[in-house]
């Protein structure tokens, strides 16, 4: 049985069953939800959230025909407030919003095939319906702000259809985007148009405050959707492993009793943003950072400032402030777990606290370390307890155990330092191209594209995260590439690629990048017949850019790798050698077309020969 599965006593509820106590309770204190949510965000923001979720769901949408439905759910919601006992106000929220978009007379017309999900009963009508979001659209322009000799009028004299607009536009284009983070960058834009709108330079001001907005709006879509699509692959009590080693370095000093309760309500709210139910996701979120500031004290001195922003603003701070201070004179996790003569006493007596403990001690101990690695070394530490206090001398057998959790520690250490070196020593293009073989040869049936964008995202990891210090390098590395990691994972569930990738996809959450690290050449893959057309040798490589050339390089190297990835190094060196050789050769000729085709007949010859093929 795997360890995640049994994280914490606290946990034990399956998440089905979890969750319907906490709506089963909460349903009791509020007879209508819509009411208690309209209450607790107040009109402004329900509005704005309600925008938010049918712009979602209802791609295609106008403002003007989501400004209708919107209307009639807040028309709905002050109904509830006075009277709760109206029987159209028991339902639950999703309904609400599910029964108004069925109602929409054009919507088999309009969309199509998710017409149908109006059939089926909830939740399975809700999973339908997010199955027809599409992110980023083709259908939905990217927001384009007014005109700039109007733009600071338009804000000033209409401000909240203004406002409605940006936000409308962000949740069309971006339809898994949770909607406290949509209101955040609306608050960061109106931030934007305040500050600039008292400059002369009005454009550059706000086309540098845009880049910046843009790639925190990148970032946080990135994370959010990697966090929904773990929760749905690997079940909540892995993601809640996950967050416990998270929040356990961000706040090493609240107490574990306080680390859990965060886990909890954040595994719920992470189940309503991910469902699309985002008057819920809005309310409980701001709920949730109301209550850490409530307790700062307890939980970390980082979140001053976030604590004093809008509502809006509080919980996408409070995620984003640094770690806080560990604690000082802390006891070594060897004194506190492994010389203990009580550790097989305590592992017994309550296996899954004590297991969530450890995660929490050993979190708060190395805020260095990525969550996934603390998950290892916690795996590591539980295998050598069911071994070892099994034994006849426990503490003969926890002799050497410092050394073989320390294993997976340098694995990741040692695999970090080598590619900063590699990436420090030969710059990006050479990184990149030591990338593209490595994952050729482990993966071959993918295509060049693919495989080409893989590379460069992995590139750029190693590119923002080698920069950092090395206290962070390990953290951001893992981090950064679990994100490119799903990617690809995703992509392996419609678009197989070979059974090694599916092993390491589905097998183990915290083992997927070691696992990718230590898969072999595919030796299953049958490579496809040599082909020299494959080998495009004319003038272009002379007038290309620099960008142009290095990229036909690079695509040349997978497609050698593909026909044989079994192929040394010294073999790939040799006939990339040749072809610039060729190129640097045949640019200098008169008759440039004449030289490619008789010295590309000769690499292509020389390279057949090379790799016996």
């Amino acid at each position: 049985m795997k360890w995640v599965t049994l994280i914490s006593f606290i946990f034990l509820l399956s998440s089905a069953r979890s969750w319907n106590l906490q709506r089963v309770a909460r349903d009791a204190a509020h007879k209508s939800e819509i009411a208690h949510r309209f209450n607790d965000l107040k009109e402004e923001t329900f509005k704005a959230v309600t925008m938010i979720t049918f712009a979602q769901y209802l791609q295609r949408c106008s403002y003007e025909g989501l400004s209708k439905l919107v209307k009639d759910v807040v028309d709905l919601a002050h109904k509830c407030v006075a009277n709760e006992d109206a029987p159209e106000c028991t339902k639950s929220l999703p309904a609400i919003f599910l029964d108004k978009i069925c109602q929409v007379p054009s919507l088999r017309d309009s969309y199509g095939k998710m017409a149908d999900c109006c059939g089926k009963a909830d939740p399975e009508r809700n999973e339908c319906f997010l199955g027809f979001k599409i992110p980023h659209p083709d259908f939905v322009q990217p927001y384009a702000r007014p005109a700039d000799d109007v733009i600071c009028k338009e804000y000033q004299d209409n401000r909240v259809p203004f406002l409605g607009n940006f936000i409308y536009t962000i949740a069309r284009r971006n339809p898994f985007l949770y909607a406290p983070t949509i209101l955040s960058l609306a608050a960061d834009y109106e931030h934007a148009l305040q500050s600039c709108c008292k400059e002369t330079a009005l454009g550059a001001c706000l086309d540098e405050k845009a880049v910046v907005i843009r790639e925190r709006a990148k970032k946080i879509s990135q994370k959010q959707q990697y966090f929904c699509e773990i929760r749905k692959r690997f079940g909540d009590r892995v993601f809640q492993a996950d967050k416990l080693a998270r929040l356990s370095q961000k706040y090493p000093k609240s107490p574990f009793a306080e680390v859990v309760k965060v886990i909890r309500d954040l595994n719920s709210i992470y189940k309503e943003c991910c469902e699309g139910d985002m008057v819920e996701c809005m309310d409980d979120r701001a709920e949730l950072a109301s209550y850490m500031c409530s307790k700062q004290d307890v939980f970390s001195s980082k979140i001053k400032e976030c604590c004093e922003k809008p509502v809006v603003e509080r919980s996408d701070c409070i995620i984003t402030a640094e770690f806080d201070d560990k604690p000082e004179n802390l006891p070594s996790i060897a004194e506190k777990y492994l010389e203990s003569q009580e550790v097989c006493k305590s592992f017994e007596a309550g296996h899954d606290e004590f297991m969530s403990e450890f995660v929490y001690e050993y979190g708060r101990r190395h805020p260095e370390f990525s969550t996934q690695l603390i998950l290892r070394v916690a795996k590591g530490f539980e295998t050598l307890l069911e071994k070892c206090c099994k034994a006849d001398n426990p503490t003969e057998c926890f002799g050497n155990a410092k050394e073989k959790l320390d294993k997976h520690i340098k694995e990741t250490q040692d695999l970090v330092k080598t590619n900063c070196d590699l990436l420090k020593a030969h710059g990006q293009p050479e990184f990149l191209k030591a990338i593209l073989v490595r994952y050729t040869k482990k993966m071959p049936q993918v295509s060049t594209e693919t495989l080409l964008e893989i590379g460069k995202k992995m590139t750029a990891v190693g590119t923002t995260c080698c920069e950092l210090p090395e206290e962070k390098r390990m953290s951001c590395s893992e981090g950064h590439l679990s994100f490119v990691i799903q990617e690809m994972c995703k992509k392996q569930e419609t678009s197989p690629v070979n059974d090694q990738v599916s092993h390491c996809c589905s097998d183990s959450y915290a083992n997927r990048r070691p696992c990718f690290t230590a898969m072999e050449v595919d030796t299953k893959y049958v490579p496809p017949p040599f082909n020299p057309d494959m080998f495009n040798f004319d003038e272009k490589l002379c007038t290309a850019s620099p960008a142009e050339r290095e990229l036909g390089q690079m695509k040349l190297l997978v497609n050698l790798v593909k026909r044989k990835p079994q192929m040394t190094e010294e073999q790939l060196k040799t006939i990339s050698d040749g072809f610039v050789t060729m190129v640097d050769k045949c640019c200098k000729q008169t008759d440039v077309d004449a030289c490619f085709g008789e010295e590309g007949a000769n690499l292509i010859v020389q390279s057949r020969a090379t790799l016996g093929i």
